[in-house]
C-alpha cells in the first residue's frame, strides 16, 4: 500500500513539528490525578479539533460510539496501534482516566463536514459503493454496512462510523490493517476483511465512503441483527457467520 506507507512518513514529519510545542504540554494534560476534563482533552483537541477538518492525520472522533473510542485508546496504550503521539500520550493512563476521555468526545456531535471530491473513475466508485453496501461474496468480503450499520454511522457500544473520515484516512488504515501495522483485539475482525481486500478494492471504499456526507442527525445505531458476519474481538456479542 504505497499511499499507506507515504502517509505514514508524512505523519512522522507532522508529528516531528509538532513534537516541540506539544510534548511540553503534554506532562500537565495527562499526568494530574486530579485535574479537570477539560484539562484532559486539551491534550486530543490540539489535533482532533472540535470543528474537525478533513486531514490526512487526525480523523473525526467525535460522535462516535463511546466503546469504541475507549477500545481504541487501550490499543494505543498496548501497543496494537502505533502511532508515536498517542502511544506517547496514553502509555501511562489508567483505565477509568481514557473510559472518561472516551465518554466526553461520544456525546458530541458537530456537523457533519462536506463531502470530500474524488478523482477515482466511476469505475472505482460504482465498486467502492458495491463493497460498502452488498460487500463481494465472492471474496468473503462483507458489506461494511453489516457491521457499521445501515447508516454508516455505526452501533454501540464498540462499532465506529464511517462517513465524516477522511478518504486518505480510511485508506491509511485499511493499508494498515493489510500489512499488521494496525491491530485490535482478537478475533481481528477488520484485519481479516482487509487480508480480502485488493490495493484497487481498498481505495475505491475509501474513495466512495469520502463522497457521502452523513445527516445532521445521525447517530450510533443502538443495536444491529446478530451474529456479525464476521466474530470481533471488540465488538460484545458477534459471532463469525463466514468462514476466515
Amino acid at each position: 500500500m504505497r499511499l499507506s506507507r507515504q502517509l505514514h512518513s508524512l505523519s512522522l514529519l507532522a508529528l516531528a513539528a509538532a513534537l516541540p510545542g506539544m510534548v511540553l504540554a503534554a506532562p500537565a494534560a495527562v499526568s494530574a490525578s486530579h485535574d479537570s476534563l477539560d484539562q484532559r482533552i486539551k491534550a486530543c483537541t490540539a489535533c482532533h479539533a472540535p470543528k474537525e477538518r478533513h486531514d490526512a492525520f487526525f480523523p473525526r472522533i467525535a460522535g462516535k460510539p463511546a466503546g469504541y473510542l475507549y477500545n481504541q485508546l487501550l490499543n494505543f496504550r498496548e501497543g496494537r496501534r502505533q502511532y508515536p503521539m498517542m502511544n506517547y500520550m496514553v502509555e501511562h493512563l489508567p483505565d477509568d482516566y481514557l473510559r472518561e476521555i472516551a465518554d466526553y468526545f461520544a456525546a458530541q456531535h458537530p456537523a457533519p463536514p462536506p463531502a470530500q471530491p474524488s478523482s477515482a473513475g466511476t469505475a472505482a466508485l460504482a465498486r467502492g459503493k458495491q463493497l460498502v453496501l452488498h460487500g463481494d461474496p465472492g471474496k468473503k468480503i462483507p458489506a461494511c454496512i453489516a457491521c457499521h450499520g445501515e447508516k454508516l454511522a455505526g452501533v454501540a457500544p464498540a462499532i465506529p462510523g464511517l462517513l465524516g473520515l477522511p478518504r486518505d484516512y480510511i485508506n491509511a488504515q485499511l493499508g494498515a490493517w493489510k500489512n499488521g501495522i494496525r491491530r485490535a483485539h482478537a478475533p481481528d475482525c477488520m484485519a481479516q476483511v482487509a487480508q480480502r481486500l485488493s490495493d484497487a478494492d481498498v481505495g475505491a471504499v475509501s474513495a466512495w465512503l469520502g463522497t457521502q456526507v452523513a445527516s445532521a442527525d445521525a447517530r450510533p445505531a443502538a443495536s444491529i441483527a446478530l451474529p456479525l458476519p464476521l466474530h470481533c474481538g471488540g465488538v460484545p456479542g458477534s459471532s463469525a457467520q463466514v468462514a476466515p
